[in-house]
């Protein structure tokens, strides 16, 4: 048995390791990682290999950004299938002959690897023991690296096998233990303290390399979810998907996330001063914005590694391998729940940027040539529009044949996130908000609206209970796309709730079109605050658009577009009316009633107020997902939270338990009543075969 079959780890050549985004030079294969550890600008080429571990598409280019990000009431993949299985994760439903588990961990421990080697090579140069400077900085970053991983591994996996040497050395039968998550977080949480004091500060740090302040705040995220519920296995009940809990000392765990995170809001080093909007145009323009919002973002290749851009924004299709447009195809298939854009406040301008609701295909001209159109996206889901390929100047398009490696990079960790961190933690731990609390929740909350909504910040500080309600919330609106929300909810062991009213809102425009009803309107209205799933826009009116920039500033001149920037494509920034749409080269979509019903057909003196031609709107009918012969939703709402929760052909809702169904009762039990997710992976089956009996899935897989 080989050490790499169990970890799948690439154990060679560490120090040459390299890709697109840093020095792509090849060093002799007779170095040794003594003589590379005694040479500095050699030690930095073998950090570059260490970063080029985490950035492959199996790690954070590609499966981060989509394959294990969760269903819940933000992100969203859609599965038609009343059948199991084995890699369908997102809906709770997958096996450990699942492939992607498989090349995750593969790329994952590749990683862990990689870091493990160059901290033990840095820790043993001359460098070292002087505490020199720029090498304590590069210790640190690989430090950070494999706490990152480690991290990402113990939120999807639970308790895993955890080494901080290089595995390599202790032979190919070697085969490290599984330990249980809390001390995995400990020691990572200790070995970030110990080098953070070492680092170099944003100051002097771009982004795309880990800080002394990404440290704090990693430490801080590391803090929460130790403190926070995990799914813990039943290890005397092979058929139990596991329980819920959270440690005894959570509190202490509460107390290090909140000063850690005041760590870095004290530093002074971020701010929140770009516009929302720009945190993810700017990097698909290739701009590197240091001091800001982004604390450390994935650093991508153009043309070579990550696929931001081409997962998320607009879907646009190709024709023979090409686009009509010099950026290439995209896949748009990152997507959000169709709900999510009712549940956001009436004007936050994230709801407009982020909700895509057209996508790009081609046509073919009367004269044979190939065209490309826009077209409006009445789907089960809707396009995440933060990052997109046609996000990107003309001048830095990709090309019309190109596909994924966008080199578009990827915020792993932002300053919103630390200020809502701060505002949690210490929610918890002063049992109520405090005034700090408050800025900070204040801070984010306040960048999105172009005039202060003092009124959900009133209303957040009303309780404990209140307050925590707000800062969920406010995760929820800012993080969409990031793998935020299904952890936020697990932390917060709210996760099995949510489901239910996501599973409900879809189950429930499925059946408004089936029969006109399905019993649990009450309830998602109550849930949600709102009154939207009575009164869904089943018809929408849109106008196909695209403002030259001669007579763009006439347009924005005129009255009604002042009046309602949001309905024109418009934000207002900075007392400005600037462009919501980030391609101004192509056709967007204005929509008229995309966020709640007419009462009537709209008519033509109510369109033309719109700034068009009433005979030039177009209409498309939405949420039509019910299967009228049967009486019944689609399958596409039945099933797409298959492992948790579904629908039948018969008008039933089943909740699973322990692998066996049970009847969702009309009144919606409380989080303890309902069961658990069963949101951990299990092991890959190579590596459990492998291990000789040491690794075990449990959770009923």
């Amino acid at each position: 048995m080989k050490l790499k079959n169990i970890f799948w780890a690439g154990l060679s050549a560490l120090a040459l390791g390299s890709c697109d985004d840093y020095l792509d030079v090849e060093a002799p294969s007779a170095y040794t990682e003594e003589w590379v550890f005694s040479q500095k600008s050699e030690i930095d080429r073998a950090l570059n290999g260490v970063y080029a571990q985490a950035i492959v598409n199996n790690l954070y280019g590609n499966h981060y950004q989509r394959t294990f990000i969760y269903n819940s009431d933000v992100d969203m993949q859609i599965n038609a299938t009343n059948a199991s299985s084995d890699n369908s994760y997102a809906r709770f439903d997958c096996t450990d002959r699942g492939g992607e588990i498989a090349a995750f961990w593969k790329a994952a421990y590749n990683l862990i690897e990689y870091t493990n080697r160059f901290v033990r090579s840095a820790e043993a140069s001359e460098f070292y023991e002087v505490r020199d400077a720029e090498v304590m900085q590069q210790i640190g970053e690989a430090k950070c690296l494999r706490a990152m991983v480690y991290h990402d591994l113990v939120v999807m996996f639970g308790d895993i096998p955890f080494v901080f040497h290089p595995a390599a050395e202790k032979g190919s039968d070697f085969i490290p233990a599984v330990l249980d998550r809390q001390v995995i977080q400990d020691s990572i949480i200790k070995d970030l303290q110990g080098i953070a004091p070492y680092m170099s500060s944003s100051k002097s740090v771009t982004v795309e390399r880990c800080s002394k302040e990404f440290a704090h705040a990693l430490i801080a995220r590391i803090a929460l979810t130790a403190g926070g519920y995990s799914l813990h296995p039943v290890k005397n009940d092979e058929k139990s998907y596991g329980e819920m809990k959270r440690p005894d000392n959570y509190l202490d765990y509460y107390k290090l996330a909140m000063d850690n995170a005041d760590s870095v809001i004290t530093a002074g080093t971020h701010k929140l001063t770009q516009a929302y909007q720009d945190v993810f145009v700017n990097p698909c323009n290739y701009i590197v914005v240091n001091g800001d919002d982004v604390i450390f973002e994935l650093p991508f290749a153009k043309m070579s590694t990550g696929n931001t851009g081409y997962i998320q924004g607009p879907t646009y299709s190709s024709y023979e391998g090409e686009t009509v447009g010099p950026w290439g195809g995209a896949s748009g298939n990152g997507r959000l729940n169709a709900f999510y854009r009712f549940l956001f406040r009436g004007k936050d301008l994230r709801r407009e940027f982020v909700n895509g609701m057209w996508y790009y295909s081609y046509f073919q001209a009367a004269d044979g040539s190939m065209m490309d159109s826009v077209y409006i996206r009445n789907d089960y889901t809707v396009h995440n529009n933060k990052w997109s390929k046609l996000w990107t100047s003309e001048s830095n398009a990709l090309g019309s044949e190109t596909t994924g490696a966008t080199g578009i990079n990827f915020p792993y960790m932002r300053y919103a996130d630390v200020l809502l961190m701060y505002a949690e933690a210490a929610n918890e731990v002063e049992d109520g908000p405090t005034e700090k609390a408050i800025e900070c929740l204040a801070t984010v909350h306040n960048r999105a609206f172009a005039e202060s909504d003092s009124l959900f910040i009133a209303e957040a500080q009303v309780s404990k209970e209140a307050f925590q309600k707000a800062v969920l919330d406010e995760r929820k609106w800012e993080f969409a796309g990031e793998n935020s929300r299904w952890r936020d909810l697990v932390r917060t062991n709210t996760y099995s709730l949510e489901l239910v009213y996501s599973f409900l809102r879809y189950y429930s425009a499925g059946s408004q079109n089936a029969i006109g009803f399905c019993g649990y309107e009450d309830a998602i209205n109550e849930h949600d605050g709102l009154m939207y799933i009575d009164n869904l826009p089943e018809r929408i009116y849109y106008h196909a658009y695209n403002l030259s920039e001669a007579n763009d500033k006439a347009f924005k001149s005129t009255e009604k577009v002042n009046k309602n920037p949001q309905m024109y494509g418009y934000q207002v920034a900075d007392g400005a009316l600037v462009k919501a749409y980030p391609n101004q080269s192509m056709k967007s979509l204005r929509i008229y009633n995309a966020y709640g019903r007419a009462t009537s057909e709209p008519t033509k003196t109510v369109l033309r107020a719109g700034g068009f031609s009433a005979d030039s709107w177009l209409k498309a009918d939405f949420y039509q997902w019910g299967d009228t012969d049967k009486g019944v939703p689609r399958d596409q709402c039945l099933y797409s939270f298959y492992g948790f929760v579904r629908g039948d052909g018969n008008g039933n809702i089943w909740l699973v338990r322990n692998g066996a169904l049970e009847r969702l009762p009309l009144t919606i039990p409380t989080v303890e009543q309902l069961p658990v997710v069963r949101y951990i992976l299990p092991y890959p089956e190579e590596a459990v075969k492998n291990s000789m009996g040491v690794y075990k899935n449990y959770y009923g897989y």
